[in-house]
């Protein structure tokens, strides 16, 4: 490294972010020449000095760090880019449990659906989670052949040659297993391990590791696997993947099986049966955490049995059989030196603490999240404070502030006796930051938001932003700073705009090279030296210019969940959007059905009702039903006696009268109601799996407005849009939709539901021309003479039983 590099407390933020670039590219090219040629161009001094240069930048702007960071980076080789192994059965995430109640909820909930009442019946096991990385190993004909890491969970990366060198794990399993075996668990760092690195890297005056659970990961896929090997990982085995034969029946018995093949196994697993057994049990473990030679986050509970488990199935990125118990988060105690506001790309106004910095649980934390006004104030979304009332959060209080995993940090609650006399009690906006517009906050909401809309600089710079992004079209090279460059440049309004950008080439390449220029005169001002410009920047940015629009190019082609997340339509994330795409297929027949929703959205006396405990879809429809003109209560019954016969029970009609105070009132709030009723097209895209009425109205929101509908109208023009059906809608009932009708005696209405939406299917709650099956059961009505009069195929349940087996 030059000894004429500017001091980095000198560097402007652009600077650092060119320097950073430079610094990844040079120590990965040394990296590659030490270890994959061993012929190194600068000694081992020149090299630690580049590697603090990077470290000392980072320091000063943790904005900037890179993915391809040398100090992501772990050990001194490179990472590689890996083969790609896609799993023959996903691995999937779990859902979290935080409480007690969760864990209760978690069981019942597994009751329910199996439609047994909880009475300890069912066992579960409880094993520790490791904080490691996911793993699946397979094993075909008792020999290894593979190794992938959980990836995306579809995909992982082959790290094969790196597995082999854990000498827990076996290369060859024992005569008398399955033909094809797949072990999953997790690769870990002991503590011990991990501190004796450290102890070395300190020693030979290198950078330390943040933690076991990076090293271990890192670890893992360095390109050399004798690295790997020097790092003495660890396995823990507890699932599988695909099994050419079961050969136990519990999860308890199979990871005694992989004992016996050789897998070291947790020996802190149990098989209970109550939920104090098992709560009882995650407060033994958490009383050991300390103690345990491995990092742990919490407790993992499974039902026991394996016939179960395929009954209950999974949700769209969980399994309903297993939950993760998690130990409270790590603390620490900090300072607020000012409170920032950011406006999203839904216009939210959300306050961000500005820390001093602090470590917190091995990471720096500098900023928190303040959620909304009232949180600052103390006050929680119910309304009910969640500090104590003179506990508001201010300028210059020292605060507590946890962090649990990879969620942003947050304030948690203020240390009353270190409060300065001189703190700023914070004062929420009124209006927005960023241009100026009112930020209103609608009845019952917690957040505020920016009535800029499209106007708003901030909503369409995040929106586009957004639009471009990994899990949305994932343009390659369509940064951050592309999009502020060329809407600044106003050659970037909307989405649509991205692909009529080689229309206007001349400006792009103008703006291009007008934004060097700026940066070069602003590095002259700062540093008083004038820089020889060399032409062939101006032609590596030209270069750029045309990778950037082939790859722009190479998007027109694109999934509608994607397109449908790109949006950033409000409550539309990656599963719903997902869902979305499964239903409707294609753009147009989707903003068909949300226009015809629109006519038919339920009103405020509605959503009155149905806000009254134990009042639900059901019910609600049974009670407008009664004053409808077929039933007028006038003419047939007192209010009273209505309320009486109307089909609730006495909790139902108690909460009513609670709500409304008078069954006279009631029944003004039900035949009100009844105006302003749901048509059927606003009930099929609310009661879709993963829907709901929120997503349902900020649908009818946006497809409403016409200059959204005119933006969509014109991005589509640019876009071929396709529908891309997961794996599992492989079947005679992939694309299929059915109903079920009666009752069902051999399944629950949820497993049914469910099994069916597992293997393709949409479920649908009314019969029409378009619905391919009808599965009747014991007492069907009306759905059952619909199908007759539409001709749709019906079904018996041992029939509908036959198909899923």
């Amino acid at each position: 490294m030059s000894a004429e590099k500017t001091p980095v407390e000198n560097l402007a933020e652009d600077q650092a972010s060119a320097e950073l670039a430079q610094l990844a590219a040079e120590i990965a090219h040394h990296d590659e020449l030490y270890h994959g040629h061993d012929a190194p161009e600068v000694s081992d001094a020149e090299y630690d000095q580049l590697k603090r240069r990077n470290e000392a930048i980072e320091a000063r702007f943790p904005d900037l760090i890179r993915d391809d960071s040398p100090s992501r980076r772990v050990g001194s080789a490179p990472l590689a880019t890996f083969a790609q192994i896609m799993h023959s059965r996903p691995m999937l995430s779990l859902d979290n449990a935080f409480s007690d109640e969760d864990v209760r909820d978690f069981v019942n909930s597994v009751y329910r659906f199996l439609g047994q009442l909880p009475d300890g019946s069912i066992a579960f096991t409880a094993e520790p989670k490791i904080d490691g990385l996911s793993m699946s190993i397979r094993y075909e004909n008792g020999r290894l052949t593979h190794a992938a890491t959980r990836g995306d969970g579809t995909t992982g990366e082959n790290v094969t040659e790196n597995i082999k060198t854990i000498r827990q794990i076996p290369n060859r399993l024992p005569s008398g297993v399955p033909d094809v075996v797949e072990v999953r668990g997790e690769v870990y760092m002991t503590k011990s391990d991990f501190l004796a690195l450290n102890e070395k890297m300190a020693a030979e005056g290198k950078q330390t590791y943040v933690n076991p659970r990076n090293t271990a990961a890192g670890s893992l896929r360095q390109l050399d696997p004798k690295i790997t090997a020097s790092r003495n990982l660890k396995f823990f085995a507890y699932a599988w993947g695909e099994m050419s034969d079961m050969p136990a029946d519990t999860q308890m018995d199979m990871v005694e099986k992989f004992a016996e093949w050789g897998f070291p196994v947790n020996p802190l697993m149990k098989r209970l049966f109550s939920v104090e057994d098992i709560v009882s049990h995650y407060i033994e473990i958490g009383l050991k955490r300390p103690d345990l030679d491995y990092e742990i986050d919490g407790v993992v509970y499974k039902v026991d049995r394996l016939d179960l488990q395929q009954r209950l199935g999974f949700r769209s990125r969980s399994p309903r059989w297993a939950t993760a118990h998690k130990f409270p988060a790590e603390q620490a105690f900090t300072k607020v030196e000012r409170i920032d506001i950011q406006v999203g790309r839904t216009g939210a106004l959300t306050p961000v603490a500005r820390l001093t910095p602090i470590t917190v649980g091995g990471v720096v934390v500098t900023n928190a999240t303040l959620h909304n006004e009232d949180y600052i104030k103390g006050i929680g979304n119910s309304g009910e404070p969640i500090r104590e009332e003179e506990h508001d959060i201010r300028i210059g209080d020292t605060v507590i502030v946890q962090r649990a995993g990879d969620v942003i940090p947050q304030v948690l609650d203020v240390v009353m006796e270190k409060r300065p006399a001189d703190a700023i009690v914070y004062k929420f906006p009124s209006k927005c930051p960023v241009c100026g517009s009112h930020a209103v906050r609608e009845e019952g909401e917690s957040v505020r938001r920016c009535t800029g809309g499209l106007v708003c600089p901030a909503q369409q710079i995040e929106r586009l932003r957004h639009f471009v992004s990994r899990d949305a079209l994932d343009i390659e090279g369509f940064g951050d700073q592309y999009v502020d460059l060329f809407f600044r440049a106003g050659l970037l309004k909307t989405p649509a705009d991205i692909f009529r950008l080689h229309q206007h080439d001349a400006a792009v390449r103008t703006a291009i090279l007008g934004y060097r220029e700026q940066l070069q005169r602003e590095r002259e001002a700062r540093t008083g030296k004038l820089r020889k410009k060399v032409a062939a920047e101006d032609a590596r940015s030209f270069e750029g210019v045309e990778k950037l629009y082939s790859s722009i190019e190479t998007h027109r082609r694109v999934s509608l969940e994607r397109l449908l997340f790109g949006l950033g339509i409000r409550h539309v994330g990656e599963v719903t959007a997902k869902a979305l795409a499964r239903r409707y297929l294609d753009p147009k027949s989707l903003i068909e059905a949300v226009m015809l929703a629109s006519k038919g959205r339920p009103g405020s006396s509605w959503h009155a009702l149905s806000a009254v405990d134990g009042i639900g879809a059901i019910k609600l429809d049974a009670l407008v039903r009664s004053v409808s003109s077929e039933a007028p209560v006038a003419l047939t019954l007192s209010v009273e006696n209505w309320l009486a016969n109307v089909g609730l029970n006495k909790k139902q009609k108690q909460n009513l009268l609670d709500r409304f105070k008078s069954a006279a009132s009631v029944l003004d709030a039900v035949l009100e109601a009844s105006h302003q009723a749901p048509n059927d097209a606003y009930k099929e895209l609310a009661q879709t799996k993963d829907i709901g009425e929120a997503v349902a109205d900020s649908l009818i929101d946006f497809v409403t407005e016409q200059h959204n509908r005119d933006a969509l109208d014109d991005l589509l023009q640019y876009l071929d849009v396709f529908y891309e059906p997961p794996s599992s809608d492989a079947g005679q009932l992939s694309g299929k939709t059915v109903v079920f009708t009666g009752n069902l005696e051999k399944m629950t209405r949820n497993e049914a539901k469910a099994t069916a939406e597992r293997l393709g299917a949409r479920v649908s709650s009314s019969v029409s021309g378009k619905t391919d099956l009808v599965v009747a059961g014991p007492g069907a009505g009306s759905k059952l003479a619909d199908a007759h009069k539409h001709g749709v195929k019906v079904i018996t349940e041992d029939e509908w039983l036959a198909i899923i087996v």
